[in-house]
């Protein structure tokens, strides 16, 4: 696969299709593999270009060996109280490895979404580089605003649990994690997801990248002033389950973007099952479709 540079980072993406250019953005410890390809394989019927990459300290990226992070749980409560959280880097590099990808392609601009994390950093891209932006979609995410942002405890003790010991712990965990995330929605594939683990285990398993990541989200505090910035049109995407990123985060959301439309997903929890791939590859397609480009 092709390797973004941007410094000392360099970003393994891939690229599939011809069409706009759709930039696809990945949550906290997640590869470009999580992107499900049968739901890439609807957005290319779709007339767009799919663009995914693995994020600096994940998969095949670049790994910040030896940067210091604070413990996950230390980060979250030092950004509950309002204290300073010590990060290597912050969800503001991540947008900029992103643009990376973008110049690697030779791209000025493209559509933009992003999933859980990846909306967070779709959103600084959307704030501080928008020149860049055809349009913004942020997914299961939020402003990062205290009261909108809080998980329920059982799903951020699953996501925050031990990391796997081996390919097939790896397996059974992805399979753990995503049914408790799922909340009980639209069916998922236990199967599907164990094959997913292991290969993100043969990728690249980075748990300290992990715990880098979430020091940057902590870190990255409230966004909703500066989101009220935004000027690319915008589509929130968010289920009503969500147990990790609560509705009230993507309803925010939508609500400090000027023009944003909210699309709520009935049934769906923090993830991407198939039950919910032709909802948001239509809405991403019409969304795109208003915008042209």
């Amino acid at each position: 696969m092709p390797r973004a540079r941007r410094g000392e980072i360099e970003l393994e993406y891939e690229v599939q299709g011809q069409g706009r250019p759709l930039l696809m953005i990945m949550g906290i410890g997640a590869q470009l593999v999580h992107w499900p390809q049968g739901f890439l394989d609807l957005l290319r019927e779709r007339g767009f270009q799919i663009i995914r990459f693995d994020n600096r300290d994940t998969g095949r990226s670049t790994w910040l060996d030896g940067a210091a992070a604070p413990s996950p749980g230390l980060a979250l409560a030092r950004a509950w109280v309002g204290l300073p959280v010590v990060v290597p880097y912050t969800l503001s590099d991540m947008a900029a490895d992103a643009l990376a990808v973008l110049d690697d392609l030779g791209l000025p601009r493209a559509h933009v979404v992003g999933a859980s994390m990846g909306g967070m950093i779709a959103q600084h891209l959307a704030f501080e580089h928008p020149d860049r932006l055809l349009s913004l979609c942020s997914i299961m995410s939020t402003t990062g605003g205290r009261r909108v942002s809080i998980p329920k405890p059982w799903a951020i003790k699953a996501l925050l649990g031990p990391p796997a010991r081996d390919i097939d712990e790896a397996g059974e965990r992805m399979a753990a994690l995503m049914t408790t995330i799922n909340a009980g929605g639209f069916p998922i594939d236990a199967d599907e997801l164990r094959a997913l683990g292991r290969l993100s285990f043969e990728r690249g398993h980075n748990p300290p990248g992990f715990y880098r990541q979430m020091a940057a989200i902590a870190a990255s505090g409230d966004r909703s002033a500066r989101l009220g910035a935004v000027k690319a049109p915008t589509l929130v995407i968010h289920g009503d389950r969500d147990p990790l990123v609560p509705l009230a985060g993507g309803k925010a959301t939508a609500a400090v973007i000027p023009g944003a439309r909210l699309r709520v997903v009935e049934g769906m929890g923090h993830s991407l099952p198939r039950g919910v791939w032709e909802v948001i590859a239509e809405e991403l397609a019409a969304h795109a479709g208003r915008v042209g480009g």
